[in-house]
């Protein structure tokens, strides 16, 4: 039986617009009530790249992950938030893109990763280091943002669940796997396995192309899509997105895993009739790997950020 993927026309991020349009969206499998039963813990999984480009979409709209925490609240469960950026922490980087007053208004708790060996039935990685929050929670709802990426082509489902993989462990796997693309897809494709979300529901609202997944600029796609399965909704992705899916080496090794399609089932929109014909690719593809240097630098840039930036920020507007 083909995956579903649906993908629904909505055009701005407005609170009972989006309520009324996740309940469509989610329509094809009855609802939130088929993925989150009465107490259960909801890990909400969005994208927290960081809090330092305002303005330019490349995080998770906080009015998106507002309107799913309504509707997991609805149907009984109890949602929380959490993510492992790059820089900073999950708290500093969500305060920065807008989530506080959601996170107040909702008493919704957000929590900082910490890591846990968990063994994988994958014969290249037989251990990955991953967040005991995501790995210990009932349900966990993948809200990646649609992106570009200079060193992947394209972030989406797969790549945001890159973000369960804590503190600099990631910056470890770019030394460690990033030489070998093929290698390097597949530890992804394998810690989205392993992480198993039940539910992923991408924002292309406003998405973000060009170089990413930072340094691009946002452009408005007016969509939003969702799938239980995260590997066919970065399928419906690339064809929307008119990407080769060899070029992509998530989509690669998970056709080498033998998780692709070969048919996907859209009840709404389908992403070959919407297809984004000027989409803006990554000006030229970066190296995956991190040289000694760059991880040096990176560890000081986490570690200033969250020892020193932060705690002054936090100061500052606790005393304004």
């Amino acid at each position: 039986m083909s995956p579903t993927v649906a993908l629904l026309r909505v055009d701005r991020y407005e609170a009972q617009l989006l309520d009324e349009r996740l309940a469509a969206l989610l329509a094809p499998w009855g609802g939130m009530a088929a993925f989150v039963k009465p107490g259960q813990k909801v890990l909400l999984k969005p994208n927290l790249l960081t809090g330092n480009r305002p303005g330019k979409e490349c995080v998770t709209r906080p009015d998106l992950v507002a309107a799913i925490a309504r509707l997991v609240r609805q149907v009984g469960g109890e949602p929380f938030l959490g993510d492992s950026p790059a820089f900073g922490s999950a708290k500093g980087v969500a305060i920065a893109s807008g989530y506080g007053p959601m996170l107040e208004e909702l008493d919704i708790p957000l929590v900082e990763f910490r890591g846990v060996r968990q063994s994988t039935d994958s014969p290249t990685f037989q251990h990955l280091r991953l967040s005991r929050e995501a790995l210990g929670a009932d349900v966990v709802i993948n809200i990646p943002k649609l992106k570009s990426h200079v060193q992947l082509t394209l972030s989406a489902g797969v790549k945001n669940l890159f973000g369960c993989v804590p503190g600099k462990m990631k910056a470890w796997w770019h030394l460690e796997a990033g030489k070998d693309r093929d290698r390097f897809g597949e530890m992804l494709v394998e810690t989205a396995r392993a992480i198993s979300p039940a539910l992923t529901i991408l924002d292309a609202i406003v998405a973000h192309e060009g170089n990413g997944p930072s340094n691009g600029e946002p452009r408005s796609l007016k969509l939003l899509a969702a799938a239980d399965d995260v590997f066919a909704l970065d399928q419906a992705c690339a064809t929307l997105l008119g990407l080769n899916e060899l070029a992509v080496p998530t989509l690669a090794a998970a056709a080498r895993l033998q998780l692709q399609h070969p048919t996907l089932h859209y009840p709404f929109l389908d992403a070959g009739d919407c297809r984004i014909l000027d989409w803006r690719q990554p000006d030229r593809l970066v190296p995956i790997d991190f040289g000694a240097p760059r991880i040096l630098r990176s560890t000081l840039k986490h570690l200033y950020i969250r020892l020193i930036k932060e705690p002054f920020q936090a100061y500052a507007r606790s005393s304004s």
